[in-house]
């Protein structure tokens, strides 16, 4: 781990005890769900984080590949079906989107991904306000419309021949 990294985990650390602390004392959250989304996926799955306020994309891989990231945490005893995605924006350029499921305590349980052709198939719906005019999908609609990626065994295969020696 390099030095940034290891600061940047640090600083998530806390940021993520002061958000558990601060939902705790005022049943509210502090807002830092999708800044925690959004290095998790990136730590998780090897990706590169785009500049601040990027338009349309958070993170690309080594192809070039360009993710929006959506972020939930979810509670275990929460309303997990009527929970939504932030806003998925159809008018930037980008290839796919991953959402990253938490817990409360901000810990990622799960990483799912899906296309651009299927988010926006999915968007375009009749049917629903929220998806046409917000652009905002069900966590449950997602992970019908996508895979996981993380864990996952074809990744746990990549990282572990990665691993292995000559």
């Amino acid at each position: 781990m390099t030095d940034i990294t290891t600061s940047i985990s640090e600083a998530l650390a806390r940021a993520k005890q002061a958000a558990i602390d601060y939902y705790r004392l005022t049943g509210k959250p502090l807002g830092i769900t999708g800044e925690v989304g959004e290095y998790e996926a990136a730590r998780l799955l090897d990706l590169t984080l785009a500049d601040a306020r990027a338009p349309g994309y958070d993170a690309t891989d080594e192809a070039g590949v360009r993710y929006q990231i959506k972020a939930r945490a979810i509670s275990a005893v929460g309303r997990r079906k009527s929970q939504r995605l932030g806003s998925i924006k159809l008018d930037h350029e980008w290839d796919a989107v991953l959402l990253v499921l938490m817990d409360e305590a901000l810990q990622t349980l799960e990483i799912w991904e899906a296309e651009r052709s299927v988010v926006v198939e999915a968007l375009t719906a009749p049917g629903s306000k929220a998806r046409n005019e917000r652009g905002a999908l069900a966590v449950s609609k997602f992970k019908q419309i996508g895979k996981q990626v993380w864990p996952g065994e074809a990744k746990e295969a990549v990282r572990n021949e990665g691993n292995s020696g000559p």
